[in-house]
């Protein structure tokens, strides 16, 4: 364990990787049917899709607050 407190955009980042891996799965699942010509899923299952670009955009989110946070910590302090 690290004794060094989280940044706060750590749980965007580590939701973020979640939510990609689940919708990079959903597309998968979704488009096997089609290339061996089997009964397409209902559209629902193709909504399901849209969490990959949701979770990377809750993971890039996390990583700017992450970079900002850090610069914050190195600026020096102006009087």
């Amino acid at each position: 364990m690290s004794s060094q407190s989280a940044d706060p955009g750590d749980v965007y980042v580590k939701a973020g990787v979640i939510v990609f891996g689940l919708g990079a799965l959903a597309t998968l699942v979704t488009f096997v049917p089609l290339f061996l010509h089997l009964t397409p899923l209902p559209t629902a299952a193709y909504w399901l899709s849209m969490l990959m670009p949701a979770g990377f955009l809750a993971a890039l989110t996390g990583l700017l607050l992450n970079a900002r946070a850090q610069r914050r910590r190195i600026e020096p302090v102006e009087s």
